[in-house]
């Protein structure tokens, strides 16, 4: 039987994390009421001339230099001439013959070690606006809040081979976007979108096979099905004599079934011609240094500083690193407590125990640094203990509550008492003849028992401490 390799590359759309659209001061804000975040340039009026935010060009470069592209120092931009509903001008200001950057590439791990995957470019353009299907009515209606808003299109070589190395790539990807600041890259959100180009061939063909583009794949398990799928369906076509056509393809996750949308366009198709409205881009030396300058520590740089800085075991600087948002809230905590175990224990035990019960996202994470670093110190001065901290964390979880406050409003400092202490755990032994018994006959795991009890009849707040102390003493007699 034939052997057949999967040929992928990706165009990755990112929003870029501006304040304004590409070419007007409008908001790009998520959500909001349709319509509401647009202006005769964002709506294409007749007359209305677009004006480049700078922003755009220094993220636009600062993902460039981190993907080790090299920045087309005089660049500018183009029309891409198409129709469709949603697009207001009936052309999109892309860039074709002369894009910010070229000929990068990124490393990714894989099963065999680290691979190189190329980056033909990466342009700047405007996104369009969004059509709403309504069912109900029967219509399609148009939203344009999104149009106009800033996109990078990254585009890859045709050098992956595999779901895996696909999801490695784009996780890496948004990693170090998401270091820069430049998105916050949510697939669910739309300010990150992948379409994949794939064929396949004989294994030991160098001539690629016929390529199809697969659209509406908004999470990366989508895209591993979306592949998947797609590799099985051209094998099958081939494997029964019949032609792969080059066309853009719709995946619909729900029924995981890709169909046919349109035959491929190529660039001819587009009419492209230069940007009549707008100048070309003159990136000046000073100006490159300057980006360059800015580029902050990445993932890999931060895992190495963490494990040799803050004695972190690997396992937690893998997974700490792995969001930039449990990364800067570790950083800033431990500045402030100076107890960088304490701090990694809370993000990797119950800060991950959180958002797997909730269904978030560590991005999504909303507690200050401050406050974690406030109740760390809490524990280590004694004022609360173990069992109370857990309480007090889910609280500034959620609501981000100044534990200081939280403890003293709801009574939950430790006792120390050490006379009060002793009355409890008295009474405990003496309701207890049997574990006072096995403890005495050399069952150890009595006094844990014992301890519980304790702790119970104090309602928690006892100093576990001072618990263990006396439950020995007054046993050993």
């Amino acid at each position: 039987m034939k052997q057949y390799e999967t040929v992928i590359g990706l165009e990755v759309h990112v929003e870029l994390a501006t304040k304004t659209k590409i070419f007007c001061s409008c908001s790009t804000e998520f959500g909001g009421a349709p319509n509401t975040h647009t202006c005769p340039v964002c709506t294409g009026m007749p007359g209305s001339l677009p004006v480049l935010n700078k922003q755009v060009v220094e993220y636009a470069m600062a993902v460039g230099l981190a993907t080790n592209c090299k920045i087309t120092q005089y660049c500018k931009f183009d029309r891409k001439n198409y129709f469709y509903p949603d697009n207001p001008q009936n052309y999109q200001i892309s860039q074709l013959y002369l894009p910010i950057c070229r000929d990068g590439k990124v490393e990714i791990e894989t099963e065999q070690g680290k691979k190189a995957i190329g980056i033909h470019e990466i342009h700047m353009e405007e996104d369009a606006g969004k059509l709403i299907h309504d069912e109900w009515s029967d219509c399609s209606l148009v939203d344009f809040n999104r149009s106009g808003v800033p996109l990078i299109e990254i585009v890859s070589e045709p050098d992956m081979r595999s779901a895996e190395e696909v999801i490695a790539y784009l996780e890496k990807l948004r990693l170090i976007i998401q270091y820069l600041g430049a998105s916050d890259c949510k697939l669910n959100e739309g300010s990150m979108r992948a379409d994949v180009n794939l064929s396949v061939r004989e294994v030991g063909t160098e001539k690629f096979g016929t390529r199809t583009e697969m659209k509406n794949l908004n999470s990366f398990k989508a895209i591993a099905r979306a592949i998947q799928n797609e590799t099985e369906r051209q094998i099958d076509l081939i494997e029964e004599g019949k032609e792969v056509i080059q066309e853009t393809r719709r995946w619909d996750d729900n029924k995981e079934y890709s169909y046919a949308m349109r035959s491929k366009e190529d660039a001819q198709d587009y009419r492209y011609f230069p940007e009549p409205d707008l100048v070309p881009i003159e990136i000046s030396d000073e100006w490159l240094e300057r980006v360059k300058a800015a580029q902050p520590e990445f993932r890999d740089e931060k895992k190495a500083r963490y494990i040799s800085e803050y004695k972190l075991p690997e396992y937690d600087a893998d997974i700490i690193t792995l969001y930039k948002k449990m990364a800067d809230i570790f950083e800033e905590a431990t500045a402030i407590c100076k107890n960088a175990k304490k701090v990694s224990n809370y993000l990797m035990g119950e800060t991950m125990r959180l958002l797997k019960e909730k269904n978030m996202d560590p991005e999504e994470l909303s507690f200050s640094p401050e406050n974690l670093a406030k109740l760390i110190k809490l524990t280590e001065d004694g004022v609360i203990n173990g069992n109370v901290a857990k309480q007090v964390f889910a609280e500034i979880f959620e609501h981000n509550t100044d534990p200081e406050s939280y403890v003293e409003e709801k009574g939950l400092k430790m006792n120390s008492d050490t006379e009060g202490i002793r009355k409890i755990v008295e009474e405990v032994v003496a309701s207890h003849p049997q574990s006072v018994e096995d403890y005495k006959n050399g069952k150890e795991k009595a006094i844990g028992f014992l301890v519980g009890q304790t702790m119970k009849a104090a309602k928690g707040k006892a100093n576990p401490g001072i618990v263990n102390q006396l439950l020995k003493e007054i046993l050993s007699k």
